[in-house]
């Protein structure tokens, strides 16, 4: 069963329902396309519907699915409509995370008659159990990753600003072979590493502070995310008190990861080893996410979460400890879950790196 089919069977779509998708992601893992524009799907039909620019790229992208092109007076929402109405479609799905509400008004109008309903994450869902092939990508996307923070060890040094260390580490990953960054590259020194999503500033690096680089690669469309906060020189007591709590509670919560367990149980795991160790409140987020097509996907590995882990799932393994006015340590990998554990993707070392 392909991609299409598969989907139009988690949606339970019947012969009068359709499906309006615009979020870029889902149109990726359902077709191979890249460009802009939205996918419509019934029961019986599907169609891309992009413009001018993207025609020929959808065509190479996703062959054997019809390209509809937009002109004046027939937009995305017109033609979609069009395809659907003449198969007797009168209720159309949308994904209302994705929707504003001026996009909303008029698909309205392009669609007159139409009862609307919100689709609720039936692409997101069918995308938290990668197959071979994606688990393939991620795994090259870490590899990039990996090998570009090993030769930024024999860069980087005391002296060096947050952003000449960044800059230095996402030229590595684009000339290593990625096809882009899953993300804003991190490198939070000394104080700033007490902000999880510190913005790299000209700030130096001093000697006997801690750098936290939160990177990753993508790769073939999927995403690596890994952490690791290395130190120029000797850390002070608390700092190093702080790496051996946070390495403690990745190593062991890493080792818990297997079919059947429950994401809240892992997260709630970190947390007691963090605040048994004094800490309590300085890890204020969840221990990890699913990784894929987006650098945040399904299933969360929270306090919340009542997911329980399956084979195929791949999700990150990443507590921190965050001290204003001192600093903090996060350490992380992106893992697969296999039949009967885990494997770790990301190989580079995580014992507390002295430069």
């Amino acid at each position: 069963m392909n991609r299409i089919d598969a989907f139009r069977a988690e949606a339970g779509l019947k012969p009068n329902e359709g499906v309006y998708l615009t979020q870029p992601s889902n149109l990726f893992y359902l077709t191979g396309y890249t460009g802009e524009g939205i996918l419509a799907v019934t029961s019986r039909s599907v169609a891309i519907v992009t413009d001018f620019r993207y025609t020929e790229q959808a065509e190479q992208q996703a062959p054997g699915i019809p390209v509809k092109m937009i002109r004046k007076g027939f937009g995305h929402g017109r033609l979609a409509w069009e395809m659907m109405a003449g198969e007797g479609v009168d209720t159309v799905y949308f994904e209302d995370s994705q929707v504003t509400v001026r996009d909303f008004e008029q698909l309205k109008a392009d669609m007159p008659g139409a009862e609307f309903r919100p689709l609720k994450d039936v692409a997101e869902k069918m995308r938290t159990v990668k197959d071979a092939d994606e688990v393939s990508r991620i795994r090259r996307a870490c590899a990039i990753s990996c090998e570009a923070f090993q030769e930024l060890l024999t860069f980087a040094k005391a002296g060096m600003t947050e952003r000449q260390v960044q800059l230095h580490l996402d030229y590595t990953m684009l000339s290593l072979g990625a096809e882009g960054l899953a993300f804003d590259t991190i490198a939070a020194a000394g104080e700033h590493g007490s902000l999880p999503h510190a913005i790299p500033s000209d700030r130096v690096i001093r000697e006997g502070e801690m750098l936290t680089l939160d990177f990753g690669a993508r790769w073939h469309g999927y995403d690596a995310d890994m952490t690791r906060t290395i130190s120029f020189g000797e850390p002070g007591v608390e700092m190093r008190r702080i790496y051996e709590t946070v390495l403690r509670a990745h190593l062991e919560c890493e080792d818990m990861l297997r079919p059947g367990v429950r994401c809240q149980d892992v997260d709630a795991h970190a947390r007691k080893i963090i605040d048994d160790a004094g800490y309590a409140g300085r890890f204020g987020h969840s221990l990890g996410h699913g990784v894929g097509i987006d650098i945040h996907e399904l299933p969360r590995v929270s306090m919340s979460s009542e997911t329980v882990l399956e084979p195929g799932h791949i999700v990150t393994v990443e507590p921190g400890i965050y001290v204003p006015g001192l600093g903090g340590v996060r350490i992380e990998d992106t893992c697969v879950i296999t039949e009967d554990g885990f494997q770790s993707l990301v190989p580079a070392p995580k014992e507390l790196l002295i430069l």
